[in-house]
């Protein structure tokens, strides 16, 4: 298997082009909007789900099969995911011409990136991948995460920023021993019971800032 170099990729307002309308495509378009992409899906056939999205004009919908051009030069990520290999494979080329990344669904072999099991807590993002050996694998880790990693930590990433940006619009330094030291259950228990001035304020303190 080939070495894979983690990395979060910004596709804010970029467009991103899935081809299908499965169930598969619907989990890749899915992450996309999720991540603010400007999704096109491109199948003659969709879920109810994606079929929502398109009427709802979420995402752009091609009713249709795959053609040659279909690809445009300024797609941010291609992700192939029909249950036909020859469509799959003839999009991922022409993504591959354009020097657009590509990924095709279960053929590791034709894709330039996979995808991670992924555990969202508002702005706070937890991967977990096994290089493509065993998706059922990372998807298990993933779900043991969800237990180690409650909602409370959405919470706590917002409260984190805001005080890291509040201490910096005031010239205050703070070392990462310190942050890392201040970081603790109680802070994530305040804000579980919604008291977030209290942990706020707590926080603060701990940080030996007035």
């Amino acid at each position: 298997m080939p070495g894979y170099y983690p990395i979060f990729l910004n596709v804010s307002g970029r467009k991103c082009v899935v081809v299908g309308g499965g169930e598969v495509a619907e989990r890749k378009v899915r992450g996309l909007v999720e991540a603010g992409s400007s999704v096109l899906v491109i199948s003659p056939a969709v879920t109810e789900a994606l079929g929502r999205l398109a009427s709802e004009g979420v995402v752009e919908a091609l009713s249709r099969q795959y053609r040659p051009g279909d690809i445009a030069e300024d797609a941010a990520l291609v992700f192939a995911a029909t249950d036909d290999p020859a469509v799959n494979h003839a999009a991922a080329q022409e993504a591959k011409e354009k020097g657009i990344p590509v990924n095709v669904a279960d053929d590791p072999d034709y894709c330039d990136f996979i995808l991670p099991s992924v555990l969202r807590r508002g702005d706070l993002v937890i991967s977990v991948s096994t290089s493509g050996q065993s998706p059922a694998l990372a998807r298990r880790i993933r779900e043991d995460l969800e237990g180690l990693f409650p909602e409370e930590y959405a919470s706590l990433c917002g409260l984190l920023y805001d005080v890291r940006q509040n201490l910096h619009n005031r010239g205050k330094m703070v070392s990462s021993q310190q942050w890392h030291d201040a970081i603790d259950h109680e802070l994530r228990d305040l804000l579980r019971r919604g008291r977030y001035e209290e942990a706020k304020e707590k926080l603060l303190s701990r940080l030996e800032v007035e």
